[in-house]
């Protein structure tokens, strides 16, 4: 006689309940916690990311700051930082015009006389009086003849060691000559400082040396507007021997 029909323990097409309750009993349950998975990580970065970038962002005064650092290492007029935080660049900014131009020290003679001997770079150089012309023109741009033309002053200097003197004049070459010049050497001639003679090594006892002044039209000056050559600084070392 047979006996019972065996029963299943549950029913079919149904899994264990624990497994149901894991998530594990179907290959397709567990997405749904990988994808919650993923959006909690993001979350957490951007969470993270985003006061780091706050912290670490450049503010407006910093950034102007910036900015007027980089223009000041390029030499430009820095922009000034305005009430509304923007950059406001000044209309007087940049650097002062040009005004004055002085070429190399050219040696013009040499030798025992004022008149003879050796002529151009076959003379030794006698650098105090070289760097004191130089250094009286180059500082006195105001000593120009005129300050709305361009134009040129040759500054002649010849040195006498026998007897200790000098002498400065206006050379041919300039394109200004006459009473302009002679007053732009009265000018510069303020600015000389007295040599020590007696430590200044040279081979020859004349030296003529000379430096040739371009003087540029200064800003704001009214076309045809002649001017006076303003004195340079008297300085208190100035030799007294010029002739």
């Amino acid at each position: 006689m047979a006996g019972p029909p065996s029963r299943s323990t549950f029913p079919s097409g149904s899994g264990d309940p624990s497994s149901r309750r894991l998530g594990v009993g179907s290959g397709g349950r567990d997405r749904p916690l990988r994808a919650q998975i993923v959006v909690a990580l993001v979350a957490v970065c951007i969470l993270i990311a985003v006061p780091l970038y706050l912290l670490r962002r450049p503010g407006g005064k910093s950034a102007a700051v910036a900015s007027a650092s980089a223009a000041l290492d390029a030499g430009k007029a820095p922009a000034v930082l305005g009430s509304a935080g923007t950059l406001v660049t000044p209309l007087d900014g940049g650097k002062p015009a040009e005004r004055l131009r002085v070429a190399a020290v050219q040696h013009v003679r040499c030798g025992a006389s004022a008149n003879g001997g050796h002529e151009g770079n076959v003379c030794d150089s006698v650098p105090f009086f070289e760097e004191a012309l130089s250094k009286a023109v180059r500082e006195n741009p105001d000593c120009a003849p005129k300050a709305n033309e361009q134009g040129t002053v040759n500054y002649v200097l010849t040195v006498d060691f026998k007897r200790k003197a000098l002498h400065l004049f206006p050379g041919a070459s300039g394109q200004w000559r006459g009473k302009q010049a002679r007053r732009s050497i009265n000018c510069v001639k303020r600015a000389f400082v007295s040599p020590d003679w007696s430590n200044t090594q040279h081979q020859y006892r004349f030296y003529t040396i000379a430096v040739l002044a371009t003087y540029l039209p200064a800003n704001g000056a009214a076309p045809g507007t002649a001017t006076t050559p303003g004195a340079a600084p008297h300085n208190p070392l100035a030799t007294p021997n010029f002739e």
